[in-house]
């Protein structure tokens, strides 16, 4: 079906509508050619990914790039221009988030692109990426991105993945996506479009095959896949939440979504090869689901809403400029608690050779070797003697080795901030066996809403860090040492050894289950409950020595609070993996994160429950 305006339905929902610019639709894919001849008069921002490697020669971020303009023009294609897309007068957010086959798998960076888009007022994301699983386990951090978007009114979709129903796709398997499956030109499903009882209940399937496009160059291009069919539902989703606005109607994200999936058309045995599961809910149906939601008295064709007029195709930077601008108009600039390690960079070739020239040489074999500024142990020497040195470097924290915030501090104690990064990174190169080796820091800080741009081309957000209160250096070894005295308080028959590596374990599932951009207010309650348990590992050593393993980490809005505050009840829940009979154990923090350091209310609290 290379014409979508031959979809059934397309044609008499576009005489009433085609697209509203109060809709706003963010892309997670490739970065899109915006400047393509499809996009002319289109209102689209390209959010800047300053969490993602600069990877422009590279062919697989090529590859991306192609995915990510073809995915945007099914959607956003001008009507008269070279593609012809379903809501071109709605308007798009292009958040680039995949550069590289790492980072299409990478869950990180998915989760800061939802954040990104919820952060500028997405009304629908479209996730244009499969991370395919057998086992059904999804990222903690992703799901609770997912789970905070939907339940703020967002609507997500996804395609179920090309995978022949053999492994899942994350996230399009998540109960609170709207998944899509693809059919060929005749309606017969296509036997690579996944299927499966993961799928069941909010999924539907949509043409997927010969699906005409953008492509780089300012070229076009046809292709096939669920990856192809789902952009047309999410065009659809947009100009039903545009005629609701149209008819002055409550938008309402919930009800389109209903609408899509309860008025879905089954297959015929024959579209599905004879196993009806293959076709998920139901195909498309525009004009029943148009019906659904607005019945055979609505009004009739609507006038259409003009498209603003732009001086032409905004470009990364001048999304930067806007973004910049709203962050400006807030009353206060936005919190930061987050979680990670501390790095440097030098942004330029001239400053990291003012570094090496400033650096003492090394003396190695007798002979005197010019100083690496890269070398971290001589990097924290040349600070250590020269402390104001510190404020030259660009001082990063990074997430999984990737940077995803630069840190600055302005502030009267400034100083006392620049020698705390210098000792968390002296801390972080000690050797593992060191008892001052730190494994990860917390930081808390304010987006100043600017960026800087690192020695490798990345662009990152800038934080301020006004005082080192609160930035803490996880020393593990100190932690598990507290915890095991506290653990040989509590009658135990397992040896240090097993209890030691049942330890280290909690700490790094703390981590791992929790990290984030910190952002939130949901984000930075976790945070900080993962700095509360490692400074506090001996609490939980009971339950550790007890055989007890760490289930789940859940974060709720708290119902007690103080006047103004912003409250979080968070809840670590361990249980008995080899006795599924026996009580877990809770322990719950309830934490206010309405300035810039939070604090725990009240005592940790501890229970048992079935």
């Amino acid at each position: 079906m290379p014409d979508i305006a031959s979809i059934p339905g397309i044609a008499p929902l576009w005489e009433r509508t085609l697209g509203d610019p109060r809709v706003r639709i963010a892309v997670l894919d490739g970065l899109a050619e915006v400047s393509h001849p499809c996009f002319d008069g289109a209102d689209l921002t390209v959010l800047e990914p300053g969490w993602l490697p600069n990877d422009e020669d590279d062919e697989r971020s090529k590859s991306a790039d192609e995915h990510g303009t073809h995915i945007a023009s099914v959607i956003f294609g001008q009507h008269g221009s070279p593609v012809t897309g379903i809501a071109p007068r709605c308007s798009g957010l292009i958040v680039p988030c995949f550069r590289s086959l790492a980072s299409t798998l990478d869950p990180v960076n998915v989760t800061r692109g939802i954040e990104a888009a919820m952060d500028a007022d997405a009304d629908i994301i479209h996730i244009a990426i499969c991370m395919p699983t057998s086992s059904d386990d999804t990222d903690g951090m992703l799901k609770r991105a997912i789970t905070r978007a939907t339940e703020a009114g967002v609507l997500i979709v996804a395609p179920s993945g090309n995978d022949r129903g053999e492994c899942r796709c994350i996230p399009a398997s998540l109960p609170q996506v709207l998944a899509v499956g693809a059919y060929d030109d005749q309606g017969t499903m296509f036997k690579f479009s996944n299927f499966g009882p993961q799928y069941q209940g909010h999924s539907i399937v949509a043409p997927g095959g010969n699906i005409h496009g953008a492509a780089p160059g300012a070229a076009t291009a046809t292709h096939k896949g669920t990856s192809c069919a789902a952009p047309i539902v999410t065009g659809v989703a947009a100009l039903l939440l545009s005629l609701q606005h149209q008819l002055d109607m409550p938008p309402d994200v919930a009800a389109v979504r209903s609408a899509l999936l309860d008025s879905a058309q089954p297959c015929l045995p024959e579209d599905a090869h004879g196993d009806p599961n293959r076709c998920l809910s139901g195909k498309l149906d525009v004009t029943a689901a148009s019906k659904t939601l607005f019945g055979d008295n609505s009004g009739g064709p609507s006038p259409r809403m003009e498209a603003p007029q732009t001086s032409g195709t905004p470009d990364v930077a001048a999304a930067a400029e806007v973004v910049t601008s709203a962050t400006a108009g807030q009353l206060s600039p936005p919190l930061v608690y987050a979680l990670g390690t501390v790095g440097y960079d030098f942004g330029t070739e001239a400053r990291r050779d003012s570094f090496k020239q400033l650096m003492i040489a090394v003396v190695a074999d007798g002979s005197a070797v010019p100083a690496n500024p890269y070398d971290s142990r001589q990097m924290v020497d040349h600070l250590t003697a020269n402390p104001t040195e510190a404020t030259s470097l660009i001082w990063t924290l990074n997430l999984e080795l990737t940077p995803v915030y630069a840190i600055e501090s302005t502030s009267p104690y400034a100083a006392s901030v620049y020698q705390r990064l210098t000792r968390l990174l002296a801390g972080e190169i000690a050797s593992e066996d060191d008892q001052h080796y730190i494994e990860r820091v917390s930081l808390p800080g304010r987006l100043t809403g600017r960026t800087v741009k690192l020695f490798s081309g990345q662009v990152v957000p800038v934080i301020e860090v006004s005082t080192p209160r609160c930035m803490y250096g996880w020393n593990t070894n100190t932690l598990v040492a507290a915890a095991l005295d506290a653990a040989h308080r509590h009658p135990t028959d397992q040896a240090d050894d097993t209890l030691t590596g049942r330890l280290r374990e909690f700490l790094a599932r703390i981590y791992y289950d929790l990290r984030n951009p910190g952002t939130t207010s949901a984000d930075r309650a976790l945070n900080f409950a993962a700095t509360n348990a490692f400074q506090a590992a001996d609490t939980f050593a009971s339950a550790v020595a007890d055989g007890m393993t760490l289930d789940t980490i859940d974060v709720e809005k708290s119902p007690f609070c103080r006047l103004n505050s912003d409250c979080w009840d968070v809840k670590l829940r361990f249980f008995d993996p080899e006795n599924s009979r026996r009580a877990r154990k809770v322990h719950r923090f309830t934490i206010d994160v309405s300035d810039i350091i939070p604090v725990t209310l009240g005592t940790e609290r501890t229970w048992s429950e079935r």
